[in-house]
């Protein structure tokens, strides 16, 4: 077992017996653990469990055969250490799964930001109505269109690697949505905290390695709301309109008023919604 470059990986090679096993030999396996997550690989060879020194990881004897096992043991342990170099010097994040696939030559995995967005907002979709409701998933939704015309803009892509998403990806959204989109100060900070839940996820699954989001220093102001009088509401009341279509419309509004229901949520409203209430009245 040996760790290296500050990466808590270990290698180990061990016998794996069935279940009914009685006896003769039994298959040898190599077992890769990387922060306590582990990948098991056959070696495609076998042992007597008899002749196993398991502390040493190793056949134990002198004899050619044991000295040829033990060599071809060797070498399996070397191909794996420069698996986990090859990860470490093209900046891949270190897994077990990782060092597994470039050991047996399988491409590294890669993600990247859309597809992360993507995944998250059709699981949330999947819940509206249990755990979130549809205005939550339409923030994340608008997000993937800003992020999807950052990129494009900026790098002329259609995406990017997550890995990319680092401090100065952060720092040019933030300005592209002040001065592009000419959003204001709560609007930016909002799309840029629904990207740090995706940030989060991706940092999770080990995407990767570092928090992109950890030196943002955007904060939400305090904004003041103006709301109407009572005499205000009352003008609008027994306001007489000429179009019949503006008298439906300050109905609508007036009942958003009085019902403090948002307006996306008067639009959904159904006559089967409509039910009577304690005093009998609809």
């Amino acid at each position: 077992m040996c760790n290296i470059m500050k990466t808590n990986f270990s290698l180990l090679f061990y016998l794996k017996k069935q279940k009914n096993y009685i006896s003769g030999n039994a298959p040898i396996y190599m077992r890769i653990t990387v922060k306590g997550k582990r990948a098991e690989i056959t070696t495609g060879r076998e042992c007597e469990p008899l002749k196993w020194n398991a502390k040493a990881g190793k056949a134990a004897g002198t004899k050619e055969e044991v000295k040829s096992l033990n060599t071809y043991l060797d070498q399996l342990q070397t191909s794996v250490y420069q698996a986990h170099q090859v990860l470490n010097q093209a900046g891949e994040i270190i897994t077990s799964d990782a060092i597994k696939n470039v050991f047996l030559g399988k491409a590294v995995v890669s993600h990247t930001l859309l597809e992360a967005i993507k995944d998250h907002n059709q699981k949330m979709k999947s819940l509206v109505g249990k755990d979130y409701v549809q205005g939550t998933l339409n923030r994340y939704l608008v997000l993937a269109r800003h992020i999807t015309a950052f990129i494009l803009l900026k790098y002329n892509v259609p995406d990017i690697d997550i890995r990319q998403v680092d401090q100065s990806f952060i720092s040019d959204f933030d300005y592209y949505l002040r001065a592009e989109k000419n959003c204001s100060n709560n609007y930016v900070v909002k799309n840029l905290k629904n990207l740090g839940k995706i940030i989060h996820i991706c940092l999770t699954n080990s995407w990767i390695r570092n928090d992109p989001l950890l030196g943002y220093k955007g904060k939400s102001k305090n904004v003041d709301r103006y709301y109407l009088s009572n005499e205000e509401i009352q003008q609008i009341v027994y306001k007489k309109f000429i179009s019949e279509r503006l008298g439906q419309v300050r109905d609508v509004f007036l009942f958003c008023c009085f019902t403090g229901l948002a307006y996306v949520d008067v639009f959904k409203l159904k006559t089967t919604h409509i039910s009577k209430g304690n005093d009998g009245e609809r």
